[in-house]
C-alpha cells in the first residue's frame, strides 16, 4: 500500500509514526513549512479534564488523546525519542473566589472520578500555589491536578517523523499539487506524480487551498495565535501548567522558558505578524496574573495559525466524494492534546481497521 500524507505538523507526524509501523505501507509525507504552521508555534497542555468545552463529542475525542500519551511516550522512548519536553508536572486550575473554585469542582471532578492517571485531585491555597509557581501573585485558590502534563509541539511532531523516518518513511520539502481523475486524488511534487493508493490530507489551517484544485473545501478556517516565551533565573522544571478563568494560560519548561498564551484571532486570515497589540494582550495577562515575572527576559514571541472547525469538533476521515482521500483537520486550540491520537485513529482508518474511537461524529463532508 502507497500512502501520501500532505502535511508534517503534529497530525502529519503522528499519522505517518503510526503507519510506519506496518512495514506494507509505503509512506512519502510532503510538507511546506508554512510560516505559521501551528505545530511551529504551540506550547501543549495536556490535561483535558479542565477543558471548558461542554460539547460531547469534543470532550469524548479530547480525553481519549490526553490518555493516549502515556502509551505514545513510552513507545517512542523505546525507539530512543526523549528530546521533546513531555514532562508530568500537575495543573493548577486557578480561581479568584470561592464561587469560581466551586464551578471548577462540578466541572473537573466529574471528569477525573474514573480516570486513574488525573492522580489525587484536590484544592490548594495561596501559600501551596505560590510554592509551586513562585512568580504569581497573593490571593489565588485553584484544584489542583497531579496528571496534567505539557509538552513541545515541534519536539514531538519531529520524534514521530524521526522514529516514521527509521521505519523507512520519506519525507520531502515542497508544495504539494493535489488533482483529480474522476473520484481520485492525484498527488505531485515538482511536477512529478507521487504514486498512491491513498492520500491523507492533513495540512492544518491550510487545508482547502490544498483541496482548491479538486474543487473541495472543509469547515475550517485559520485563527491567529501570538505566544509569548519568557526566561527567567529560576528552575522551573517541575513548575505545573496555570490553566486561570479565560482562555489564556501559563506553562514552563526546562530551560528556565516560562511560556505565556496566547492570543485568539479571528478574521486574519493567514497574516502571520507579531503585532503591537497581540504582545500587549498577552503580556498584559501575564503580569496580572504573574507580577514577578515582570524582570523576565524577552526570548521570543511565536505566531502561528490554528485550523478551527466550525463545528468545534475535529474532522477525521474520508472526504466525501473522493474515493482515496483521507483528512485530518479541525483541531484548533486542542491539536497538542488530539493531534497524536488522531494520527493513530486515521492510521487505523487508512489501513481499514476498526479506529477506537467511533468517528461517526468527525465525519468530513466537502462544502
Amino acid at each position: 500500500m502507497r500512502v501520501v500524507i500532505v502535511g508534517a505538523g503534529i497530525l502529519g507526524s503522528s499519522v505517518a509514526y503510526h503507519l510506519s509501523l506496518n512495514r506494507d505501507v509505503a509512506i512519502t509525507v510532503i510538507d511546506e513549512a508554512h510560516q505559521g504552521k501551528a505545530t511551529l508555534a504551540g506550547a501543549g497542555i495536556v490535561c483535558p479534564c479542565a477543558s471548558k468545552v461542554t460539547d460531547p463529542d469534543f470532550y469524548r475525542f479530547y480525553a481519549a488523546g490526553g490518555a493516549y500519551y502515556r502509551p505514545l511516550v513510552s513507545a517512542l522512548k523505546e525507539k530512543g525519542e526523549t528530546e521533546f519536553g513531555y514532562r508530568q508536572v500537575g495543573a493548577l486550575v486557578l480561581a479568584d473566589t470561592d464561587e469560581q473554585l466551586q464551578e471548577i469542582e462540578a466541572r473537573v471532578l466529574p471528569r477525573v472520578a474514573n480516570v486513574p492517571e488525573a492522580g489525587e485531585v484536590r484544592r490548594v491555597g495561596a501559600a501551596e500555589i505560590k510554592a509551586m509557581f513562585p512568580p504569581l501573585r497573593d490571593g489565588l485558590s485553584a484544584l489542583y491536578i497531579p496528571g496534567g502534563a505539557r509538552v513541545e509541539a515541534r519536539g514531538l511532531a519531529g520524534a514521530m517523523m524521526r522514529a516514521a523516518q527509521a521505519n523507512g518513511a520519506q519525507l520531502h520539502q515542497g508544495h504539494a499539487n493535489i488533482t483529480a481523475e474522476g473520484s481520485r486524488a492525484i498527488v505531485k511534487l515538482d511536477g512529478k506524480v507521487i504514486d498512491a493508493d491513498l492520500v491523507v490530507v492533513t495540512a492544518g489551517a491550510w487545508v482547502n487551498q490544498t483541496l482548491t484544485n479538486i474543487g473541495a473545501s472543509i469547515g475550517v478556517v485559520p485563527q491567529r495565535g501570538q505566544i509569548v516565551h519568557l526566561r527567567v533565573k529560576e528552575e522551573t522544571i517541575d513548575w505545573p501548567v496555570l490553566l486561570p478563568q479565560g482562555s489564556h494560560y501559563m506553562l514552563a519548561f526546562d530551560d528556565n522558558r516560562v511560556v505565556v498564551g496566547a492570543t485568539r484571532e479571528n478574521g486574519v486570515g493567514f497574516d502571520c505578524r507579531l503585532t503591537a497589540g497581540g504582545q500587549a494582550e498577552v503580556l498584559n495577562f501575564g503580569l496580572a496574573l504573574a507580577p514577578g515575572l515582570a524582570d523576565a527576559t524577552h526570548i521570543e514571541t511565536r505566531v502561528g495559525i490554528r485550523p478551527m472547525a466550525e463545528s468545534v469538533k475535529p474532522l477525521i476521515g474520508h472526504l466525501s466524494g473522493f474515493e482515496n482521500i483521507l483528512i485530518g483537520n479541525g483541531l484548533g486550540a486542542g491539536g497538542l492534546t488530539m493531534g497524536p491520537l488522531a494520527g493513530k485513529l486515521l492510521s487505523q482508518v487508512a489501513l481499514g481497521q476498526t479506529p477506537d474511537l467511533d468517528l461517526t461524529p468527525y465525519a468530513v463532508r466537502s462544502l
